[in-house]
């Protein structure tokens, strides 16, 4: 099943490619979504950018909250997914350190 199938997800999409400033962003988003919605989602990019960063799962979890599950899923979305986590955070921050 593709998730962006139908009008809904087109809708979705389209709106974020709409947005143009932080402050529609955070208020779309809170439109959007729960805040427990924006906090799953907000942990899990900053999960992403802190595996980018080579860090170990045991100082992940204990720095930022997060399961093992949701670090060993984001860390498979990272590494063998679309690329989606990646390209963002390269556009939005320095390369990480070697």
């Amino acid at each position: 099943m593709d998730v962006f199938h139908g009008e809904g997800a087109e809708l979705l999409v389209r709106s974020i490619l709409a947005i143009e400033t932080e402050a529609e962003c955070r208020a779309f988003l809170e439109d959007l979504m729960t805040n427990k919605e924006i906090q799953d989602c907000s942990q899990r990019i900053l999960v992403a950018k802190l595996l980018r960063e080579k860090q170990v799962y045991s100082a992940i979890a204990a720095g930022v909250g997060a399961s093992t599950a949701t670090i060993s899923r984001v860390n498979r979305c990272y590494n063998y997914g679309t690329g989606g986590y990646a390209a963002v955070l390269d556009r939005i921050l320095p390369p990480p350190e070697q």
